[in-house]
């Protein structure tokens, strides 16, 4: 397996998620008799994983390790080899009894950037269907329990026979460019002192992810944009978004003027290459598992622990 390395693994297909199955009654105990099947556990989250070397792999377990789950979720099978694996989620009991050691569960936010394609698929959907069972246990309509059906990728009302399917709310993430290729970066007022990021937002009902560009990044800095142009997306689970990354380039031309909006945004910077390399000890970029991270990494043009490439070896 390759490690994951700037946008194009984030929208790859490592893992066929076999949807025809989902809906046969026996789709656990057949896939239980496979002798190729492994678990995901989860646990709070986190999953065990294995590091060594700047790189880090899920342990994922054989079926008779784990007997007892809250919830079980057929994932699919793995493209390259056809294994089946299913996610369940444990008690802390369970997740104790399978693996005492709680420094060997890990959450996606610290292993995704050191796992390779597979596992991160593996994880990153294990997480965004849990998540969503852990706030769907009951209808919508009419309070009543539900009941998890089709593979762990439907819940039912008891009551009604109501099916409720799981939701991803998109968000666009957006590298702003001025005519200088200097690129647009903004503080959250929630974030820890001196963090920065490119700015983002939820799409909202009846917008085009274009659309969403345009206006998440005037309200937030007050910089007019075109252009929109799709980089690449990327699931993250929370709770429950997709990000979907775009660059734009400032209408205005020279040294465009920024104005945070005081709520999300406390401040915001132009930073060309050179100014972020220079302050690299300063500052605090997204994490390695994150689109934010991908997307700067591609527009500074190599890794951002080491000095910027040369102009001519830049991304455009």
């Amino acid at each position: 397996m390759t490690r994951r390395t700037a946008l194009e693994p984030l929208t790859g297909l490592v893992v066929d998620r076999d949807g025809e199955r989902r809906a046969r009654p026996e789709l656990f105990d057949e896939l239980l008799a496979e002798p190729q099947t492994r678990i995901l556990p989860l646990w709070r989250g986190r999953s065990l994983v294995t590091a060594g070397d700047g790189a880090a792999s899920l342990d994922l377990i054989e079926p008779d390790r784990q007997t007892t789950a809250l919830v079980r979720v057929y994932l699919g099978r793995v493209v390259e080899t056809g294994t089946p694996v299913i996610a369940v989620t444990l008690t802390d009991a369970a997740a104790a009894e399978l693996e005492p050691d709680e420094s060997r569960w890990a959450g996606l936010r610290e292993a995704g950037a050191v796992l390779d394609e597979r596992d991160y698929a593996l994880f990153v959907e294990a997480v965004a269907i849990t998540n969503w069972h852990e706030s769907h246990t009951h209808c919508p309509r009419c309070g009543t329990p539900t009941v998890v059906e089709q593979g762990g990728w439907v819940r039912r009302c008891f009551v009604d026979g109501n099916e409720v399917f799981p939701r991803t709310d998109p968000a666009i993430i957006v590298r702003v460019l001025d005519d200088a290729g200097r690129i647009l970066l903004g503080s959250n007022a929630m974030w820890e002192n001196n963090r920065w990021s490119i700015l983002a937002g939820f799409v909202e009902p009846g917008e085009s992810f274009e659309a969403a560009v345009i206006r998440e990044v005037h309200e937030e800095s007050g910089v007019v944009c075109t252009a929109p142009r799709y980089l690449g997306s990327q699931p993250w689970p929370f709770p429950a978004s997709v990000m979907i990354g775009f660059e734009a380039r400032a209408v205005a031309q020279g040294d465009v003027p920024t104005t945070p909006d005081g709520h999300e945004i406390l401040a915001l910077r132009w930073f060309s290459r050179d100014e972020l390399w220079a302050e690299r000890d300063d500052l605090k970029l997204p994490g390695g598992s994150s689109i934010a991270h991908a997307i700067i990494t591609e527009w500074y043009g190599g890794p951002l622990d080491q000095p910027p490439p040369a102009e001519g070896h830049r991304a455009a």
